[in-house]
């Protein structure tokens, strides 16, 4: 976590520097999972990072990533909440003040998700697997219908693990 505060002071003093303002610092954390690198939470001034991602790619992280999540926090400061998330404003910052390319997303490998599946059933021969999260809305009474013949979708009570 030391590496990556003091990239991202870098980033910071570069930006003061660079613009003749102060910027308030974020909060940290290395609690992000899945397949974010990083993620810049703009109104609470919040950047998480991915600490396995971290681990496995540490140098390209520091270089990369860190600069590319202050870079939206930076951006909101000067520019305000109106402008797209990899926008013309973000993408200056990446180029002209970083140096670096703007990229969109990281190409780090994302081992495949481990998990389970809910078998639906409908008027078609094969099940509809339902995710964890939209098997949780069923159970909460929204109701989906199949695309192909139109009948409601129903839980067969079977579940299939992936991965």
């Amino acid at each position: 976590m030391d590496q990556i505060l003091h990239h991202l002071e870098h980033c910071y003093q570069r930006a003061e520097q660079h613009f003749g303002r102060r910027f308030e610092r974020p909060r940290v954390t290395l609690d992000l999972r899945g397949q974010k690198a990083g993620v810049a939470y703009l109104y609470r001034n919040l950047l998480r990072f991915n600490a396995q991602m971290y681990r496995d790619h540490r140098d390209d992280f520091l270089q990369q990533t860190v600069p590319h999540e202050a870079a939206h926090l930076i951006a909101h400061a000067l520019y305000g909440e109106r402008i797209r998330p990899h926008g013309p404003e973000w993408q200056g910052l990446m180029t002209g003040l970083f140096g670096l390319p703007a990229r969109r997303c990281h190409d780090y490998p994302v081992p495949q998700r481990r998990g389970t599946r809910y078998l639906y059933r409908c008027g078609c021969p094969e099940h509809i697997p339902f995710t964890p999260q939209r098997h949780a809305l069923v159970r909460r009474g929204r109701r989906y219908q199949c695309r192909r013949c139109g009948d409601l979708l129903h839980f067969t009570g079977q579940q299939q693990s992936i991965g």
